[in-house]
Formats: C-alpha cells, sequence, structure tokens
C-alpha cells in the first residue's frame, strides 16, 4: 500500500537499487517530509541542507529522483529557503550538467524573484551557470532540441540582468557587474600575454561549427556589454561601493583581455577627472586609494607600455611616490619580448572582432593632437577664466580632500596628460574632430561585420545541409504563376470557418515550447492575446480555457489580453466594422474578462499561490472597474487575501484610492474575527500615511459614536458584516464591532483618549461594561507615562469616573504607578473625587501615612476588593510582587488595630484582620511576633489585641512561650481596667492551658475570683496543678490565693469539665467584641490578644 503512494519514478528507484541504498533514500524522504512541514525557516533550511548533502555527496543517484521535490521549494515564503533553492542548484548543475533542462526555467523564475537578496542569489548562480552552458554546447556533438531551449533561456536571462545594471539595490548592482566582467571575458579571444586562469575558457574554445552560438555574435555583444560597464564606470551617481567594483572589474579585464587595455586606461582617467559628486569625502578617499591600487596592477603589466606615460602621470596626481611607480614597472626584457613578439605575430587564426578598439582610441588620439596644437598658455588662462564663473563660493570638501599639487607643471609631458584628458571628455560628449572620424568608422565597421558574418555562415551552411538532386526542378517549378484563388469558389458555413479559427489557434497555443526555443515568446502572447480580443466567442474561449488551465504559467499572456481588451475599451485600438456589428456589447469584454480571471481563482480552492496570482492580476490589470471593484469587495468578506490584495491597492492604484480604503475600513468591524484583524492591521499601517489619515479617524470615530445611540444601527448588521441577524439592543458583538478600529487607533494617536471619556458618559449600562472590559490592551500599549492619559486622570470627567479608575488599574496591574500618575491621583482623591477607590491602584505609589488614612474608608469597600487591596499592599499577588510596598505587613495589621471606632465599625475591621491572617505567606510567626510586641505598648490596649494573640497562637502553636510572656505583661498592665481585653485574657488562660497556670498564679486574689467566675472549669485542673508542687514550692504561693482554691467558696469538684488539651480558638465570627467605652488609662505594657467576640 505504501509503494503504490509513491511516484512511478520513486518506485521504479526503489525496485532498482539494493538493500543497502533504502535506508539514504528513506531518510530522505523523511527529511523533506519534515522540511514541508515545518514553519520554522532555519529548522526548514537545514533539513533541506541535509537533503543536498545526501542527494549530491552521498549518494549522487538520489538526485534525479528528488530534485522535483527540492525545486518546489523555490515558491516558499521565506527568502533564506529560495536561495537555499538557488544554491542548490548550482551545485547540482555542478555535479551533473546534463539536469540543465531540468532547472534552467526555474533558474529563469527565481532570477525574477521580488527579494534582492534571491535576485542577488540567483546572479552569482547564473555567473557561474553561463559557462557551464557553454563548455556544454561546445561539447556536444550534435545539439538537440532541449540544448537549443537552454541556450534560449539562457540567453534571455543574460538579457534581463543587463537590463537589471540599473537595480535600485546597490549589492545587486555589484554583483551584476561582475557577471558583465564574466561576459567579457567569455566571450573574447585570449591574447598572446594575456593571463591564464586555471581551466579557462573562452571564445577560442567554441567550435566554429555551433549554430546557436556564432563566435561573431558573442563577441559582438562583448563589446557592447563591455561599453555599457564603461559607461555605468563613468555614471555620475553611481555608489562607492559599485564604482570600485567595476575599477577592479575592468582592471582584470584589461589584464586577461590587453585588447581592452586603451579604453580601461582612458576611462580610469575619465574618472580620475569626474568623481561622482555624490561621494562623500571618506568614500573619494577610498575610490582614490583604489584607483591608485588598480592603476599600480596595470603598470606591472607587459601590455600597459604603450600606456606608461598616462598611467605614471595619474599615479603621480594621486600621490604616488616615484618608488612605488618605479617598484611596479614590468622588467625591460618583458617589454622588449613583448614588443618583438607582437611585430612577429602572424595571425593563425580567425580574423577577430579588434577594429572597434582603435576607432576609440583614434578619436582620443585625434582630438588630444587637436588640443596640443591649439593649448597654449594664452588658451589655458582663457579656460581658467571662463571657468572660474562657474566655480563655487566655497571649495567644496571633496576637492580640498583629494586635491595633490602638480609635480611637474608646465612640462611637456603634463600638457599632454592635460590635453588627454580634454580629449577624452570631449570624445565622450561626441565633440571635437576625433568624433566625427569615430562615427564615420563604426558604420564602416559595421558594414563589414556583417559581411563576414555572411562568409562565415555560407560555408556552414552549405556543408551542413545536403542538396537533394531534385530541388532544381522544385524551385523551378515553384516559379510557375498559380491560378488566381478567388474566395467565393470556396465558401465556408459560419461553424466551419469558427471551428477552422479554433483549431489554428489551438496549435498556436500548444506552440509554447516552439516559441520559447525560437526566441519569439512574446511575438507568440502579442498574437494570442490580439486574436483573442478580435474574434468571435469560440476563439475566446478556447483561448481561455487554455489560459486558466494552467493560469499560474500563462499569467502573462492572461494579462497581455486584458492590455489588449482595455485597448479596445478605450480607442486606442480600433475594432473591425464586422466586429461592431456581431456584437454590440464589446465594451463590456474587459470586464466580464477580468471578472472571469479573479473568478476562476477565487473559485478555484486547490490552486497553489492562489493570493500571489490573484494579486498580481488586480495589481497589473490596467483598469480595476466599478465590477471589478465589487467583485473584490464581495472576496473580503470571505477570504482574508482578499484584504490582503485590497491593502496593495490602495497604494498602488490612487485614483481609486479611496474606494478601496473604504473596503477595508467597513471590514474592521466585520464578526469574522480573522477577517477583522486583518482589515485593522492594514488600516493601522495605511493610518501613518498623511493622504489617508483623517479618512480613518473619521471613520473610527463615525463608528464609536454609533455607542451613544439607545439601539445599535442597522449599518452594522447584514451578511457582508457576518451579523445576518439584526438585533435591536446592545450586544457584545455590537458593542465591540464600533470599538475595534478606533481602540486600535488610540495608542497611535492618544487624543483619542477623551473622545472615549466624553461617548462613555452618554452610554448605556450594557455599553459601558463592554467598554471597560476591552480598552485594556490599548491602554497598556500607552503606558501610564502618557501625558494624554494623565490629562484624562487630571481632568475626570463627571460620570466617567469608573472609566478612569479602570484605566488607572489597567495601568497599575502590572507595574508600580510611576509618580507622575500618582500625583494626578492624589490631587483627584482630595479636590474633587473622594472615592476611595480611585486610590486603589496607586497604593504602592502612596506614603504609608497616606494609606493608613485611608485604610478605615477602604476596608468597607466589597470584600473582593478588600481583599486586592490587602494584595496590593502585601505584595501577594503575581503581578504585584516585582515591586515594593510602603507598608510592611506588621505596619498594616498594627494599622488596622489602632482605627479609630468612630470611623469604622470593629465588625468590619475584625473582617479586614482575617484577611491578613489568611496570608500566611505575609504573616508568619516572626512577623506576628512583632505585631504583638508593638500592640503590647499601645495606650489604650487595643480591643482586638487578645483575639489576635488567640489567632497567632491557633495558627502557630510555637508562640505559647511568647504568649505567655505577653499575658505575664498583661498582669503588669492591669488588663483587667479594660473589660473586653479582660474578657479576651481570661479566654486565652482558657485555651493555653496548662501553660497559663503559672500566669494565673500572678492574679491578684480579686481578679484570680473574676477568672474563676468567667471560667469555673480551669479552677479544679489549677488546683490539681498546685497540689503536684512541693511543699516548698506551695509556700510560695500566696495564702489569699490558696484560700481561694481550699476555700469553702471553691466548687464541687465533680462539677468541673476538665480538658487536657488546650482548645482551638473559635471562628473569626464567635471572636466579635461589643465596644464599650472604656474610662479608665491604662499603663503601658506589652500588648495581648484580643479578647473574643461578643456572645
Amino acid at each position: 500500500m505504501e509503494d503504490s503512494r509513491r511516484s512511478a519514478a520513486a518506485q521504479f528507484y526503489m525496485d532498482d537499487v539494493g538493500v543497502k541504498e533504502k535506508p539514504n533514500y528513506n531518510k530522505v524522504v523523511s527529511l523533506l517530509n519534515e522540511a514541508t512541514m515545518c514553519p520554522d525557516p532555519q529548522i526548514k533550511t537545514e533539513l533541506l541542507t541535509r537533503v543536498k548533502d545526501l542527494v549530491l555527496n552521498k549518494e549522487s543517484t538520489l538526485l534525479k529522483n528528488f530534485i522535483d521535490e527540492i525545486l518546489a521549494f523555490q515558491t516558499d515564503r521565506n527568502a533564506e529557503v529560495r536561495k537555499f533553492v538557488v544554491a542548490f542548484i548550482e551545485d547540482a548543475i555542478k555535479k551533473d550538467c546534463e539536469i540543465l533542462p531540468q532547472v534552467i526555467v526555474n533558474i529563469q523564475m527565481l532570477l525574477e524573484d521580488r527579494t534582492p537578496q534571491v535576485q542577488k542569489r540567483v546572479v552569482q548562480c547564473i555567473t557561474q551557470l553561463y559557462r557551464i552552458v557553454l563548455m556544454w554546447l561546445a561539447r556536444a556533438s550534435t545539439i538537440s532540441d532541449e540544448m537549443q531551449m537552454v541556450w534560449s533561456v539562457t540567453t534571455n536571462m543574460k538579457g534581463f540582468i543587463i537590463n537589471m545594471v540599473d537595480s535600485e539595490n546597490d549589492g545587486l548592482r555589484t554583483q551584476i557587474v561582475k557577471f558583465l566582467e564574466m561576459l567579457v571575458l567569455l566571450q573574447t579571444y585570449p591574447e598572446a600575454d594575456s593571463l591564464r586562469r586555471n581551466n579557462d575558457f573562452s571564445l577560442e574554445d567554441i567550435p566554429l561549427t555551433l549554430k546557436v552560438a556564432r563566435r561573431r555574435k558573442l563577441e559582438e555583444e562583448a563589446m557592447t556589454v563591455f561599453d555599457l560597464m564603461i559607461k555605468f564606470h563613468g555614471s555620475h551617481h553611481i555608489s562607492s561601493a559599485n564604482l570600485m567594483a567595476c575599477m577592479g572589474s575592468l582592471t582584470t579585464i584589461a589584464k586577461l583581455r590587453p585588447l581592452f587595455m586603451g579604453k580601461v586606461v582612458a576611462a580610469l582617467e575619465t574618472l580620475h577627472m569626474n568623481l561622482p559628486p555624490t561621494l562623500s569625502t571618506s568614500q573619494v578617499n577610498s575610490v582614490r586609494k583604489h584607483l591608485k591600487m588598480q592603476l599600480l596592477n596595470l603598470l606591472r603589466h607587459p601590455a600597459s607600455s604603450e600606456y606608461h606615460t598616462n598611467i605614471t602621470t595619474l599615479l603621480t596626481d594621486l600621490g604616488a611616490t616615484t618608488h612605488e611607480v618605479m617598484k611596479a614597472f614590468p622588467k625591460l626584457d618583458e617589454i622588449k619580448k613583448r614588443t618583438k613578439k607582437s611585430n612577429s605575430d602572424v595571425p593563425s587564426k580567425k580574423v577577430r572582432l579588434e577594429e572597434p578598439q582603435p576607432i576609440s582610441e583614434s578619436a582620443i588620439d585625434i582630438t588630444e593632437a587637436f588640443i596640443i596644437e591649439r593649448l597654449s598658455p594664452e588658451l589655458a588662462a582663457n579656460l581658467v577664466i571662463t571657468g572660474m564663473a562657474s566655480l563655487p563660493d566655497t571649495m567644496p570638501a571633496v576637492f580640498s580632500a583629494t586635491y595633490t599639487p602638480i609635480a611637474a607643471a608646465g612640462t611637456q609631458g603634463q600638457i599632454k596628460h592635460v590635453a588627454r584628458l580634454l580629449a577624452t571628455q570631449l570624445n565622450a560628449a561626441g565633440l571635437g574632430p576625433g568624433a566625427s572620424i569615430a562615427k564615420s568608422q563604426k558604420i564602416q565597421v559595421r558594414s563589414s561585420l556583417i559581411e563576414d558574418e555572411d562568409e562565415e555562415s555560407a560555408p556552414a551552411t552549405v556543408a551542413s545541409i545536403p542538396i537533394d538532386d531534385g530541388m532544381d526542378e522544385d524551385v523551378n517549378a515553384s516559379k510557375v504563376p498559380a491560378k488566381p484563388l478567388k474566395l467565393e469558389m470556396f465558401s465556408l458555413t459560419q461553424d466551419v470557418r469558427e471551428s477552422l479559427q479554433v483549431s489554428a489557434i489551438q496549435r498556436v497555443l500548444k506552440a509554447e515550447k516552439s516559441a520559447i526555443t525560437g526566441g519569439v515568446s512574446n511575438v507568440r502572447t502579442k498574437l494570442i492575446s490580439t486574436i483573442a480580443s478580435s474574434f468571435g466567442e469560440k476563439v475566446r474561449s478556447a483561448i481561455l480555457e487554455f489560459i486558466l488551465a494552467d493560469l499560474k504559467n500563462q499569467i502573462n499572456l492572461a494579462l497581455s489580453w486584458a492590455y489588449e481588451e482595455y485597448s479596445f475599451l478605450q480607442g486606442f485600438t480600433k475594432r473591425a466594422p464586422n466586429q461592431l456589428e456581431e456584437n454590440l456589447n464589446f465594451d463590456k469584454h474587459y470586464d466580464n474578462y477580468v471578472c472571469t480571471l479573479i473568478n476562476a481563482v477565487i473559485n478555484n480552492k486547490e490552486m497553489k499561490d492562489r493570493e500571489a496570482i490573484l494579486k498580481r492580476v488586480c495589481l497589473e490589470v490596467p483598469l480595476i472597474t466599478d465590477d471589478i471593484t465589487a467583485l473584490l469587495k464581495e472576496i473580503c468578506t470571505k477570504e482574508v487575501f482578499g484584504l490582503n490584495i485590497i491593502y496593495n491597492l490602495v497604494l498602488m492604484r490612487p485614483p481609486k484610492q479611496l474606494a478601496f480604503l473604504s473596503i477595508l475600513l467597513e471590514n474592521t468591524s466585520h464578526q469574522d474575527s480573522d477577517i477583522r484583524e486583518a482589515a485593522i492591521n492594514h488600516v493601522v499601517e495605511l493610518y501613518s500615511k498623511d493622504d489617508m489619515k483623517s479618512h480613518i479617524e473619521e471613520h473610527a470615530i463615525f463608528y464609536f459614536v454609533f455607542l451613544k445611540a439607545p439601539t445599535p444601527p442597522k449599518i452594522l448588521f447584514g451578511v457582508e458584516r457576518g451579523r445576518p441577524q439584526v438585533s435591536a439592543v446592545w450586544t457584545d458583538d455590537a458593542v465591540k464591532a464600533c470599538l475595534y478600529l478606533y481602540l486600535a487607533l488610540l495608542p497611535i494617536k492618544q487624543e483619542l483618549i477623551h473622545e472615549l471619556a466624553r461617548v462613555y458618559i452618554q452610554t448605556v449600562a450594557d455599553v459601558k461594561r463592554t467598554i471597560l472590559r476591552v480598552v485594556e490592551n490599548p491602554v497598556r500599549t500607552m503606558g501610564m507615562d502618557s501625558p494624554e492619559l494623565l490629562k484624562l486622570v487630571e481632568e475626570c470627567p463627571k460620570g466617567s469616573e469608573t472609566l478612569v479608575t479602570r484605566l488607572i488599574h489597567i495601568l497599575t496591574d502590572k507595574s508600580a504607578p510611576s509618580m507622575e500618575l500618582v500625583a494626578r491621583v492624589r490631587e483627584l482623591y482630595h479636590t474633587r473625587v473622594s472615592d476611595v477607590r480611585f486610590l486603589i491602584p496607586v497604593l504602592n505609589g502612596l506614603t504609608k501615612n497616606e494609606i493608613i488614612a485611608a485604610l478605615p474608608k477602604l476596608i468597607k469597600l466589597n470584600p473582593i476588593v478588600v481583599k486586592e487591596v490587602f494584595n496590593r499592599l502585601l505584595g501577594s499577588s503575581n503581578e504585584v510582587g516585582a515591586y515594593s510596598s510602603p507598608i510592611t505587613p506588621s505596619e498594616l495589621l498594627i494599622a488596622l488595630h489602632t482605627i479609630d471606632p468612630t470611623k469604622c465599625e470593629l465588625k468590619t475591621v475584625i473582617k479586614a484582620t482575617s484577611l491578613c491572617f489568611s496570608d500566611k505567606q505575609a504573616y508568619t510567626q516572626e512577623v506576628l511576633a512583632v505585631v504583638m510586641q508593638h500592640l503590647m505598648e499601645v495606650t489604650p490596649l487595643p480591643t482586638l489585641l487578645m483575639r489576635t494573640v488567640i489567632q497567632a497562637l491557633s495558627l502557630y502553636p510555637r508562640l505559647i512561650g511568647f504568649v505567655m510572656n505577653i499575658l505575664q505583661r498583661l498582669i503588669l498592665k492591669q488588663v483587667w481596667r479594660q473589660k473586653k481585653v479582660w474578657e479576651g485574657f481570661i479566654k486565652c488562660c482558657q485555651r493555653a492551658q496548662p501553660h497559663s497556670y503559672q500566669v494565673l498564679l500572678q492574679l491578684p486574689a480579686q481578679q484570680l475570683i473574676d477568672v474563676f467566675r468567667e471560667a469555673p472549669d480551669m479552677k479544679k485542673p489549677l488546683l490539681d496543678h498546685i497540689m503536684e508542687f512541693t511543699e516548698n514550692q506551695r509556700a510560695h504561693i500566696p495564702q489569699n490565693i490558696m484560700d481561694i482554691l481550699l476555700g469553702p467558696s471553691s466548687p464541687v469538684h465533680n462539677e468541673f469539665h476538665i480538658k487536657e488539651e488546650p482548645l482551638s480558638p473559635p471562628q473569626a465570627p464567635e471572636l466579635t467584641i461589643d465596644m464599650k467605652e472604656e474610662a479608665e488609662d491604662i499603663p503601658r505594657i506589652f500588648s495581648e490578644p484580643a479578647p473574643p467576640g461578643l456572645d
């Protein structure tokens, strides 16, 4: 079953290979599957690199099985993956050039990639590939159709790259210069003294019998490319990187092809005197340094002997020392040897294109001689005076940085150098006596080239085409005049005519490969599109069916047809009279055709690159009509990629910009989250453009103001909005629909926050709740340092208090409040809005005294809110735990105990202290010990002291010793003077048995009687405890205490119910205390637990 799912090639491979080879095959399959499913481009590239290593290095027999699968990644969204595919193709061709027919079209497609980095990598690849293709053709015994196709595509790519020399990308231009260098070297002949490279290949290696690549044509092309490089080298707006790259390439060409030495030296001379004005000072210095290095390299070459004067003069101007110049001079023996060889050489090969070289040189030489004859001191002075009128007021920084004094001014050599520089510039401008001579010579050379081409091709043609003996008879027979054809003799019916037309056009459609091979694909496209727009419905249908069958590859033909229809629509092309009679609705052809293309893409869910194809159709058709706009608007409500296309149309189609922008704006309130978010993202990107900002803002406010209405408007509903059912009341979705775009713009234009507050005041309760819920993200993005947010907090319009509070909560939820925010909230609280809830978000920014002052109001709030307050103050929640609180846990609990009873009920304080005790992380036994010790020193003793002591003992039984110490100190403070605290004291003694017996024995007699009156069950256990003492120990107990324990007033023993273990404290609700005023003052001693609550 698994084998049946494999391709035929894969199955054949699996049958053919041995068992040992299958693991690599399976590994490649596994890696390709992982790469296909992997979303991470880096991991995907690593997986593909492993595949490349397997199929190219470890087991090259796998290459042909998996090359198509690897090439499929050339459409990947990530540029790095596409660059990998280019590198793979390059390495694969170097491994096996027989796969060229299979991959050459893929390289051509990648060359048209819109990412400059990918294009740069493709140009690097083609720089290597072009040489391989020529070698492949040169070594072939016969040229097949596949080889012709490869050469045709390669030639097209060559032209495409040459046309890209003016690309906007600097790095791409540099790589194109390297490509042009390769072309010139590959398509010219080497000289006897040319430097040689390993495995070199040049024009002399191409057979004369090779018809697809003629030597003469290739050499002509090389000359044209070299002239293009010279022109690019002298461009006024060339960058420093491109200039130095081009300089290096020209020097390399001169060294490897001395034929061009003169032109290269002349180009460097021109550059020296005409540096591009766009270069900075540092760039000029770099260029001059590079120019000096290249001139020294040329000087070392024996072929430069004729130009030593020019080169040495330039080097002197560039600051080269005499030692540097002399060191670079070639040896005298080499110069003599070359001179002797050039004089004795007899051309043994085919005459080359050497005529154009002397043309340019002789033109410069003629103009130079003309100038030298007339360059007198008086003329030089007049030229200087005339030129001074064009000088700037201040010396340019570039000139001052690059100027070097003339070492040999006035000498004959310097005069000749100046004359040559002037001659070079005049000749480049087409002026001077040498220019007209050069033009006439070029015409003569061109005609001689044509004659040479004819002479070269004629013998080859005769030798390669066999002559039939009967050919002369056929030729003579063909000269017999034919009988004139009369159409009336062959009248055809309409159906037959249409059938013949369809058959003819189908043959043209199927001849695509032949057209590409012949280099006439553009002509074929023009022919088909003209026929499609001019002929009847059946022909149109046949062509349309052909296009739609493979729209991805026929997109150029589809667009060409659209332009033909547009020409008819606008009247640029006139229809034939019979067309006007046959079809009265031809004005609708353009609309119908483009809509058909768009619908075909939309309805074909299985089409790969649907978005890219539809995007290209919409961006490249000449006109977007109302019908097309309506169709695109409908797409946007169903598919996200429709919005992406509309976004591009907004940018690329200014005449209908507002119409497309309106489509995006309408979908910002769509019910579908994917469509809505895509629309909002595009609108936010467009909001940065000044010409669209006002329209976007007006739309956002227009929808936002709907919230003031008692019911939602009907504009929010409809199938196109994703809400087919109209709602009569404000629902959550309807409210959000009005808010989405407004809140997305809020972080960008923060002034909108004030309009938010004004509208919020006038909305109904349901709308208010939704606003408070969805405002979080934009407000968090704005941040608490936002001037507009601070201004809103400061002003706080009446009725917007809940909104402002919510905003402050959001800002301080995960970070400490800023000083500016705290200051404004504090001012608002003290002057205008006394609602303590305003303080909650900024509690951690307030001082300790401010927090303590606000506690009575804070703990009266909802228990959930109080819990949040304590979380903020104690740092209990994860969000606020990162910053410190102005009040410690012990200070907070102490402050709760000392709250004025007139400001807050005791029950409320008890609930607040219970919340504190529930946070065991903050209130450890050490913290509670500090609290109890501090409360002991408060005068009068806090009412809830003993309750806190009891709860602390219940939570941490180890505090029993500390609690006993507190009880003893309370006796010293005469705790019985405060009734509620005294009751708590007794309760604590009850629960702390038997540890509290020693404390009871320290009480005065009267107070001990009170204890037994309140807790009679403690008397017998205490007596039993004393009876265990020794006589000596009992002697230390006061007699009156013993009388109380042993006297007749003692209760009968069987009336006591003694428990051996201390009781656990009751729950918080049981520990309530009646509040009554205590008139007596109690001296300051150690504090103790609060009494139990009211019974």
